[in-house]
């Protein structure tokens, strides 16, 4: 029988008929503060070290994972390496919607029906529940929606509370209607899945379930709300970009937004970080794998980040205006940030210290801490002997990061981001992309539908060699059509023709290791400049046409980039023969990838730029088609 209190809070909120029968049959909890959430991530016990355990059929009670309390936070560590990573085939689709994703029923041969009412019914047998009131996006305009889980996931609960934001308990508007709903339930994971990481969407007509059956936040706390908001965009006519960006203040005072794009792995969260330097302070611009030669750059005086989005930037209709420039905010209240980069003490100093000696505590995963010490971020939790785990992360709340951009702010350029192999004239790649390739506006969108996943990806599940993470770079989270969204992200790019648009790669360029440098000079360089226009000669077209334009020179702080990290053919290891054969290689992913769009839904503008792509059209042909220029 629920008490009063209890009676308080569901009588606020505006349920349909078997949500609401599954919290009047069970203790539930809102969390009243941040404090309350961080206790309830440690079972509300005073033990240091506390286990997530459920009792799964068959097996008997199995441990998810552990939750160490250190000195900055919690330490979250999982014990399968598995469950480290997000799967990026967890999504299935439940309704009978419009989909080009694989449905429930298809993957596990019968309709979810009997799975979704055996959720609700081990739901009504725990103890108590927690119930966690946010608003997906715009936390004033955004859409209200609500977590439901068992007491013992309180580290999911707040790392989710510290992603999104959410709504205090003495805070939760009378009447609030949830238009999405998350449902926890960890142990089917192995009763119905085979171990694995399943998410399924569920779109009814007034509501879009979530049933999150494990206990990694990444393809349900992150990403699962991604897909609430792609979802109402299809339905609406926008989206949510899968980007990070900086307003960038030079050393001459002057502002420049940039905007990064890509998929998982493609430097997003690299875009708000400083410069990485070496021990005398300059920065290592790059390392021939053959020779052994290194390049540094000297350059103290960078400009200033005011850090806007990490990972999911709001392109609403209502955020725009007439200036012809993109206009976004961030569409979250925390960033998940991950940390594989950081090996050693001094690394990253700013993110150092704020998660050494953070406001509050911080929930840290797959990162050791012993109870009681403090957490250090290059210290990563082993998937084997000597093998540390590729995707350690923290959650961030945005308020604890400083100089961040409240509110919605105009994109001057939008790059996108690509993790490129080594590339030899002997082993020719895909890793031929110059440091910073200028692109048309019909190149920028193509490159956002094949969205290369690229090489060594820490952040997921993967395979080897070149695959696509599909249109805009978010389609693992989206669950309605591709060639739809190919639509929006062109019209956005139609409507905002002042926004420009670059690519830049990391961790190679040819036979040269750069990891994420390219992007931090690029950026450097492009806001020094304050827009992409050039005098006659500076730039030239690439010998691939799919990389747009490549630049001739280009001087940071007065210092000569060298020419072969421009026009990677210029390297002796390369060549322009083995420039070619990876030329080759890009193009063949293309075709492949862009004759999934060619359908009679796609706009006539869209068949136009896949024609020039499939031909191999110069690019000056994107060019005209689109109207861009260049030239001062």
């Amino acid at each position: 029988m629920a008490d009063t209190a209890q009676k308080s809070i569901l009588s606020r909120l505006s349920l349909p008929e078997e949500l609401a029968d599954v919290l009047q049959s069970v203790e539930i909890v809102v969390p009243e503060s941040r404090e309350h959430l961080l206790e309830l991530a440690f079972l509300e016990g005073d033990d240091d070290l506390v286990e997530v355990a459920y009792d799964v059929a068959g097996t008997g009670r199995y441990v998810e994972a552990t939750v160490g309390r250190c000195k900055n936070g919690a330490a979250v560590n999982y014990t399968e390496e598995y469950m480290r990573r997000r799967d990026p085939e967890a999504m299935v689709i439940a309704d009978d919607g419009p989909t080009d994703k694989t449905r429930y029923s298809d993957r596990f041969g019968t309709t979810f029906d009997t799975t979704r009412s055996e959720t609700f019914e081990w739901l009504k047998e725990q103890k108590r529940l927690i119930v966690l009131p946010f608003m997906s996006g715009d936390k004033y305009r955004g859409y209200p929606s609500l977590l439901v889980g068992p007491d013992n996931s309180g580290f999911f609960v707040a790392g989710l509370a510290d992603l999104q934001g959410f709504i205090p308990r003495d805070q939760v508007p009378q009447g609030f209607e949830p238009s999405n709903v998350i449902y926890l339930a960890p142990p089917f994971r192995h009763t119905h899945f085979e171990g694995r990481q399943v998410v399924v969407h569920n779109r009814l007509p007034k509501m879009h379930e979530l049933f999150s059956y494990n206990l990694y936040p990444g393809p349900s706390a992150k990403k699962g709300v991604y897909g609430f908001l792609l979802n109402r965009g299809e339905e609406e006519g926008w989206t949510t970009l899968h980007s990070s960006a900086v307003r960038l203040v030079t050393p001459y005072d002057n502002e420049f937004t940039i905007m990064h794009e890509g998929a998982s792995g493609g430097g997003k969260s690299e875009m708000t970080q400083a410069i990485h330097r070496e021990t005398d302070g300059r920065i290592l611009l790059g390392e021939n794998t053959v020779t052994g030669e290194r390049h540094y750059l000297e350059l103290m005086d960078t400009c200033e980040l005011n850090p806007v989005a990490d990972d999911m930037a709001l392109a609403a209709p209502y955020l725009q205006n007439d200036n012809g420039k993109l206009v976004i905010e961030d569409a979250e209240a925390g960033w998940f940030l991950r940390v594989d980069h950081l090996t050693e003490y001094g690394t990253e100093p700013h993110l150092e210290k704020l998660t050494i000696d953070p406001p509050e505590p911080l929930i840290f995963l797959n990162i050791q801490g012993q109870p009681g010490s403090t957490i250090l971020l290059w210290e990563h939790t082993m998937d084997a002997p000597g093998k540390p785990c590729p995707n350690p992360r923290v959650i961030m709340p945005r308020h604890f990061v400083p100089k961040t951009v409240e509110g919605p702010i105009e994109v001057d350029v939008r790059s996108f981001g690509v993790r490129t192999p080594p590339s030899t004239h002997e082993n020719p790649n895909y890793g031929i992309v110059g440091m910073l390739q200028i692109l048309p506006a019909a190149l920028g969108w193509l490159w956002r539908l094949v969205a290369p996943r690229g090489h060594s990806n820490p952040s997921i599940v993967t395979t080897e060699g070149i695959s696509s993470e599909g249109v805009g770079s978010y389609w693992p989270f989206a669950t309605g059509k591709m060639v739809r969204h190919a639509n929006l992200l062109l019209e956005l790019i139609k409507n905002t023709p002042r926004t420009k648009y670059v690519l830049i790669p990391n961790q190679y360029i040819g036979a040269y290791k750069v990891g994420f440098q390219p992007e931090w000079l690029a950026r450097e360089y492009i806001a020094r400049r304050g827009n992409l226009k050039f005098r006659p000669g500076q730039l030239i077209e690439s010998r691939c046409p799919l990389l747009g334009y490549s630049v001739d020179n280009l001087k940071v702080n007065g210092q000569q980039i060298p020419r072969g990290l421009l026009q990677v053919e210029e390297q002796l290891e390369v060549g322009h023969d083995g420039f070619d054969r990876g030329s080759e290689v890009l193009h063949k992913f293309f075709k492949s990838e862009l004759e999934r769009y060619y359908s009679d839904d796609l706009v006539p503008l869209g068949k136009q730029i896949i024609d020039l792509a499939i031909q191999g059209a110069p690019v000056e042909e994107y060019s005209r088609l689109m109207g861009d220029s260049f030239q001062r």
